[in-house]
């Protein structure tokens, strides 16, 4: 497998990694952060001995892989040296059925002879607790019954079940339907169902994409990190997660490797903001509903920055041995010790999000005075930690300081309060909101403007610089014409930019320097960029940056400046963010294009 050419499946139920062979290397049950049943990502180097899901072509040449278009359907052609060729064609059954959305957690895998007399194997091997032993097999006349940790899954097929078993080559002479799911007798023939899930699905992902509100140019690449952010969102709560991995290293050998199969609330704003652009409103919507129950059942208004899927507050972080890790670079975490820090930002990013449900007309359930009150109670904790240290948005595990972004991220939270109670006619509350928004600007000027270096500062009264003052402009603290901005940019260009891509920092930290550049920070350089109207360059790096995504389309969440490999958690919900918001800042109007 190169460098992270893996495609997404999933439902919004669960989600799978396939590689650029077909071989599915990732899948986690009964739900994102669940136990992998498909482990062998993080396997190692060399032939993994189970955690995967693969199908073998003698005398194998060569593969090619694409989706089919505007859908999360996959399909990888593996071609032979004598002439022959076999599709496989992967989803994750996804539509309307008895007026609710059917997304069982479920693989349907189709299997295709295109020419010559392609000679196979089938490879099933799920693992269970984290890839330390196979699991168990039973099987009848048309299935076979996999035993996990602490669930069965079933395989129903019109294979035969003794090849699949005995890993038998055969050769491919009628198409092959093989559904991985529930153990659970399917309701009609497995030929029959696999036709019409495919159906149903493709009908469904068509529809989707056609509400979307796309920019003119880049269109594919724009639809594509759409599909991938609703396959990282788990419908059921609403919450969207970073990645769907875990511990994929952000550079070779260093250690920083994190469980991402969580939702960070800081990630909330860009999302909302993207969904936004792209008229993607239930997504928006359900995301939204899990921050209003987060605020709601936080009494006082105090927010951890991570939370998982179904809102568990504690994400007890340990390490696995069963695994090696990606390409043999551990350590393998599971659970994010980042639920335990203090990390101020995470005010601003809830209420900027909730915003958007006070002044979105479309919206089913719009923001209320009871909505308000609770976010006000988040803003009191913005007004009370604004100038007080913290871990950061970058997470540092062992130092503390008042970060600028965190002071930035909770002037936001009262600015916007102050908006929302003008909309609700709120007069008192709008000018508590103001004077408190006042007074943290001017300490923010105070105490983060470097005037030595002439720049914003990462901390109060220092003078390193870290990638998030990008988006000074963007959050509306300062706007794009102010001096200050444009010197802060041109003061992160010298220090952080390498060649078209930018780090998100340079000193040092818990992991010593930083090895590769983060995607989301050249994302927001671009869209300063633009703010500066530097819209040449910004175009040039962005359309860089679409070179560099794999080859479906997809990002992680880091890129190694040398050699242009992805590294880091695939695929990263902030870079597609970034992706999107971009190209929407960037493309020329529909009405100017034709």
């Amino acid at each position: 497998m190169a460098q992270l050419d893996l495609g997404i499946l999933g439902n919004a139920s669960f989600s799978a990694l396939v590689d650029d062979k077909g071989r599915h290397v990732w899948c986690c049950l009964p739900r994102f952060d669940g136990d992998p049943v498909f482990s062998s990502l993080l396997a190692g180097e060399g032939e993994p001995e189970f955690g995967f899901f693969d199908v073998l072509l003698d005398n194998f040449r060569s593969s090619e892989q694409e989706y089919l278009r505007n859908t999360a359907i996959l399909v990888t052609r593996l071609h032979d040296t004598n002439g022959g060729t076999i599709e496989i064609i992967d989803f994750a059954p996804r539509y309307r059925e008895r007026e609710r959305m059917y997304r069982p957690l479920m693989l349907v895998r189709q299997i295709r002879r295109i020419s010559g007399d392609p000679r196979i194997r089938i490879r099933l091997r799920p693992a269970a607790d984290y890839g330390a032993r196979a699991a168990e097999t039973t099987h009848g006349s048309n299935h076979i019954r996999y035993v996990l940790a602490d669930s069965t899954i079933r395989l129903t097929t019109n294979a035969s079940v003794s090849y699949v078993l005995e890993e038998r080559p055969f050769v491919l002479e009628e198409n092959i339907d093989l559904v991985l799911g529930p153990d659970e007798s399917l309701e009609t023939a497995v030929t029959r169902f696999s036709r019409r899930s495919f159906e149903q699905t493709q009908s469904y992902w068509f529809e989707w994409t056609r509400s979307l509100s796309i920019p003119f140019e880049w269109q594919d690449a724009v639809i594509r990190a759409a599909i991938t952010l609703k396959l990282c969102n788990f419908e059921e709560t609403g919450a969207v997660v970073a990645a769907v991995t875990t511990s994929l290293p952000e550079a070779a050998g260093t250690g920083r490797n994190w469980d991402y199969r969580y939702c960070w609330l800081r990630d909330a704003y860009f999302t909302i903001d993207a969904l936004n652009r792209l008229g993607a409103t239930r997504t928006m919507e359900g995301f939204l509903r899990f921050i209003a129950n987060l605020v709601r059942s936080s009494p006082d208004g105090r927010l951890q920055p991570v939370y998982g899927v179904t809102q568990e507050a504690r994400l007890t972080e340990r390490q696995i041995d069963s695994l090696p890790g990606f390409l043999g670079h551990g350590p393998v975490r599971v659970g994010n010790q980042a639920y335990e820090h203090i990390q101020n930002d995470v005010y601003g990013s809830v209420v900027l999000a909730a915003t958007q449900s006070f002044f979105d007309h479309r919206l089913r359930s719009p923001g209320d005075e009871k909505l308000f009150e609770r976010l006000e109670r988040v803003g009191e904790q913005a007004v009370k930690l604004f100038d007080q240290p913290d871990a950061g948005l970058w997470e540092l595990r062992t130092r503390a300081r008042v970060h600028t972004f965190s002071a930035l991220m909770c002037w936001a939270a009262c600015n916007r309060l102050a908006k929302i109670a003008e909309k609700l006619i709120r007069p008192d509350r709008a000018r508590y909101w103001r004077e408190q928004a006042e007074h943290m600007h001017r300490v923010i000027c105070d105490e983060a403007w470097n005037e030595e270096r002439g720049c914003f500062a990462e901390s109060f009264g220092g003078k390193d610089l870290d990638a998030s003052l990008l988006l000074i402009e963007h959050v509306g603290f300062l706007p794009a014409d102010d001096p200050r901005f444009a010197s802060t940019v041109e003061a992160i260009e010298k220090e952080l930019r390498r060649g078209p891509y930018l780090f998100r920092y340079h000193a040092a930290d818990d992991f010593g320097e930083p090895r590769t550049a983060f995607n989301i920070c050249t994302f927001w350089y671009i869209d300063a960029l633009c703010a500066l109207d530097r819209e040449e360059e910004a175009r040039e790096l962005f359309e860089n940056m679409l070179r560099h995504t794999n080859h479906l389309g997809l990002l992680s969440e880091d890129l190694d400046i040398e050699t242009g490999e992805l590294w880091g958690n695939f695929p990263q919900t902030y870079s597609m963010v970034g992706l999107i918001l971009c190209a929407t800042r960037l493309s020329r109007g529909w009405h100017e294009a034709l």
